[in-house]
Formats: structure tokens, sequence, C-alpha cells
């Protein structure tokens, strides 16, 4: 069998079984969350890592290398908020092709550089490897916060319960959109260049969103992960995780003005099934989900704009499986629920 057959996140749990049970009760979250979790100490560590793969995660041809090194440094960072945590110390590998421009590196440190700062990031090192395509690995180090018991809180993708409210933390398929746009510019004609802007800016920067994972451990929210491969794909891993199942209701799914003038007939697909957008995915009980809204509307300044938005509902205990459900409650058919990096889409 070949790992195309198997798929990513089978291989993800052939290799678990291939590792069995961790035999230090110091790793607290192993194989299956967004990062690791390990106690040093009275310190929770959260670990993550990701690769961008030139040709593969970013178009060479179209995308600024400013722009790469900013969504490296982002896409690790999203994992250290969709847990919960502040992310704290990077670790950089390089793998070049012997002819790579020095300048290019320039332009890509410059964009790490500039991500970090903004997000409280220290980038301490790394690695220099040859290679015959240009590929960048970040490993990125962050805290969760404890509470007054000693005990971390985090997200996890294992605590969604029946009659939970699913939630997520802003508009999606932004970044898909952004994808299509930088592969064939002529289809954004109709937009203005703010609008374009906006969705190609989705795609090659995005912003993780640390502050609404910070204020939804503290608010008591136990379950989340962000939006990296799809909605529907990854409410499919809460809802495996937990052993439940769940309603997604298309018609709820934010979207930017863009998106939806772009594509008027494709948004509501492209926001449920397109991927890094980074957003988070939060599962609680409706009155937690609350408290979490009105504290991010307070830490954003902004009391009258909702924050987090109800896309769906845990309907009971399962097997993992999300019915998808449009405005009149029947039953949605996906092509794609999401993002498999090694059988592509689907």
């Amino acid at each position: 069998m070949k790992v195309s057959e198997l798929g990513e996140f089978g291989l993800i749990e052939r290799l678990r079984a291939a590792l069995g049970a961790p035999a230090d009760e110091r790793l607290i979250v192993g194989i299956g969350d967004d990062a690791a979790v390990w106690q040093s100490g009275e310190t929770f560590v959260i670990a993550t890592t990701d690769t961008m793969v030139a040709g593969v995660h970013f178009l060479p041809d179209s995308t600024a290398w400013r722009d790469v090194g900013w969504k490296v440094i982002a896409v690790n960072i999203s994992d250290i908020a969709a847990m919960g945590g502040t992310p704290t110390l990077a670790l950089v590998t390089l793998c070049l092709p012997p002819d790579t421009d020095v300048t290019a590196m320039d332009d890509l440190y410059a964009g790490m550089r500039e991500i970090a700062e903004l997000s409280g990031v220290s980038i301490a090192g790394g690695d220099i490897v040859s290679s015959p395509v240009f590929a960048v690995t970040v490993a990125l180090l962050g805290e969760a916060y404890v509470n007054d018991g000693g005990r971390p809180l985090l997200l996890r993708r294992n605590a969604a319960q029946a009659g939970n409210v699913i939630c997520v933390t802003g508009p999606l398929g932004s970044a898909a959109a952004g994808l299509r746009v930088l592969r064939d510019p002529s289809i954004a004609e109709r937009l203005t260049a703010e609008q374009r802007d906006e969705l190609i800016g989705a795609h090659v920067r995005p912003w993780p969103r640390i502050d609404s994972g910070d204020v939804a451990v503290r608010a008591g929210i136990t379950c989340g992960m962000d939006i990296s491969d799809g909605l529907a794909q990854d409410l499919g891993h809460i809802c495996r995780a937990s052993g439940v199942d769940a309603e997604l209701r298309l018609d709820a799914i934010p979207l930017s003005g863009a998106l939806a003038a772009l594509f008027p007939e494709e948004a509501a697909v492209m926001a449920a099934t397109g991927g890094e957008d980074y957003e988070l995915l939060l599962v609680g009980g409706g009155q937690t989900i609350e408290l979490a809204d009105q504290a991010l509307r307070r830490h954003r300044q902004t009391p009258d704009e909702r924050q987090i938005f109800e896309v769906g509902r845990i309907t009971g205990p399962g097997t993992g499986r999300v019915r998808v459900i449009d405005a009149a409650g029947r039953g949605v058919e996906l092509a794609s629920p999401g993002w498999d990096h090694l059988r592509g889409a689907g």
C-alpha cells in the first residue's frame, strides 16, 4: 500500500500505533492534537512543527519570499493558539537548492522576523541543508496558561460533548479564494483592488488567533483546534476524537464580502472546505461560548461586533459523522470535506 492510498490521517494513526503509548507521564498531550504538551516543572510546554515546500504549499512564481517567511511562522503560531497557549521560541530548518538566491533568503527572514516580533516569538537558530527543492520547517515552542491549581488550561480535540455549540472565530473561505486568484488573476477582474488584496492576503499572510485561544481557555472552553484543512474536515477530527456526531449549517458560516462577491454561488462550500484560514474552531456550552465572545469583544474593543460565530451543534454520541445542512435543514453532500496532504482535496 502506498501512503497516497492510506491518506495523511490514516498514516498518522498508523504511526501512532507504531510508537505505542508514551512511557513518560510528563507528556500530557501526544499525537492527535494541534500540538504536543510536555510538563517541565511547573511549566507546561507546547510544541509543534510545520513545513512549507515550494510548489506544494506556495506558488514560487507568484508569492513573495517575505510572505513565505510570514506564513511559515504564522501557521506554527496558529497551532499554539489552537491549544490555547502563548508562542515563545522558534527554530528554523532551511532545505535549499544550491542555486537559491541569497536575497530571497534575506526576504524570507524579513517576513519571519516581522510576524515573530508582532507575536512575541524569538527565532533562536536552526539548521541548513542542501536539497533538490526549497523547503522550510519551523519548530515552535509555547506555554500553556496554568490555573490556580497548577493545571494547564488547554483546547483539545477530544472534549466535545452532546449539545455543545460549534463556533468559528471569523470568516472562512477567503484563503482558498486568494489561492485561486493567485493561480488565475483574471477571475478577480470584477473585484476592487482592495477586495483582491484582501483575498490574496488571507492566503499568503494569515493572522493566527492567539487572543481567541487565550480568551477561550480562560472562559472555560476545553475543545478546539485551528482550521487549516477545511472546516468540515477539521470538525470531523474533533467528532472522531470525542466520539460524537455533529451538524454543520452552511448558511451560518461567516464569509468575507470579497469572497461572496467573487464566488456568489460557491462561497459557502468554499468556506466549509477551503482550509488555510487559520481561524479557530471552538466547541462548548452555549453559555461558555457567550462568555468567551463577550471577553473577546472587550479585549478587541469591539463591544457591538460579535467575535465568535455559531455554525452548528454536536448532535449526540456517535462515530464522528458530520452532517452538513442548508438553511432549510436539507442535507448537503460535499465533493470534498477538505485537504489531505497525501491525497490532495478529498
